[in-house]
């Protein structure tokens, strides 16, 4: 006769020595973990691809962009919880259901070893997982900073710094320095130039002082007068003027551009620590559903 102690801690007695050999087994039935952590990552998987495919049935083309993303990145976020809710939550249940069964130990530790089982197959789906929710965040920031690379490289003339030829084609500078060589409409209309050697200066001329924020020289604020003169007919003074209001207001777009870049940049870090935070908060969410249904599959393993 074997004397040992049910799971409430009370003593029994029986005549089968395999459940005296129970007291001899691992703590931890890893083979229980595995398919736990196995299964909820499999899960998670459908899910997310469930909730990939809803999300991008909820964007609506009558609604402005901004609210577009803003819904949709609830959504995401509520999506991405509950993902980790149910399927950490199934991982848990079956580590807990198909360990094996203890009956030599008392409620307390019978507790937290059903815990730690829920704990430990949340583990391994997030290890099964990990290159899944990276994809699928590097996806998200990635968005977050599509908007800062396209303002970027809307300033293509700043890869272009001493060719002429292809900054004059780039917005803003070809059309400012296109500005500065029109007729009044009252002059008499000039003869149609047979080279662009003036307009290939002036630009020239705009990008060596702009590459440093630089105010353009008396020198070459002169120089530029005379050519706008020359080829407008303005008088000295209000071609002088022109290429002052013209260079300022390229040095302004430049600056304008460079605000929008920061500003997109800054959209994205935001972007990026948000989804970083809520990814912490929904692994925190499968741990705790993971450990809560491992206790009570452990339960309905004991029974």
């Amino acid at each position: 006769m074997i004397h040992i102690k049910d799971p409430a801690g009370y003593p029994m007695q029986t005549d089968d020595p395999t459940l005296f050999a129970h007291q001899h087994d691992g703590v931890v039935s890893w083979g229980a973990v595995f398919a736990g952590g196995v299964g909820a990552a499999a899960f998670a998987l459908i899910l997310l691809t469930l909730g990939t495919g809803l999300g991008l049935t909820a964007l609506s083309p009558w609604s402005s962009g901004a609210s577009n993303a803003k819904a949709f990145g609830f959504s995401a976020v509520v999506w991405v919880c509950v993902t980790a809710i149910l399927a950490s939550g199934l991982g848990g249940y079956l580590a807990g259901r198909l360990r094996r069964r203890w009956l030599t130990i008392t409620a307390d530790e019978l507790h937290f070893r059903d815990t730690a089982h829920g704990f430990l197959s949340w583990a391994v789906a997030t290890l099964l997982t990990a290159v899944i929710l990276t994809s699928a965040a590097s996806g998200a920031i990635h968005a977050g900073t599509q908007a800062a690379a396209t303002t970027a490289g809307e300033r293509g003339f700043s890869t272009m710094r001493g060719d002429a030829d292809a900054a004059l084609n780039t917005w803003p500078l070809g059309y400012l320095v296109d500005s500065l060589f029109r007729r009044p409409p009252s002059s008499q209309p000039a003869p149609a130039a047979t080279n662009e050697s003036p307009r290939r200066e002036a630009t020239r001329i705009f990008l060596n002082s702009a590459a440093t924020g630089a105010q353009l020289s008396p020198d070459d604020a002169s120089y530029l007068g005379q050519l706008v003169a020359q080829r407008t007919g303005l008088p000295p003074a209000a071609a002088q003027a022109r290429v002052t209001t013209t260079y300022t207001n390229f040095v302004q777009k430049l600056a304008a551009l460079d605000d929008a870049a920061k500003a997109a940049a800054d959209r994205a870090r935001k972007i990026t620590i948000g989804a970083s935070l809520w990814l912490f908060v929904s692994l925190l969410m499968g741990a705790f559903s993971a450990s809560l249904l491992a206790i009570y599959g452990g339960r309905v393993r004991q029974l």
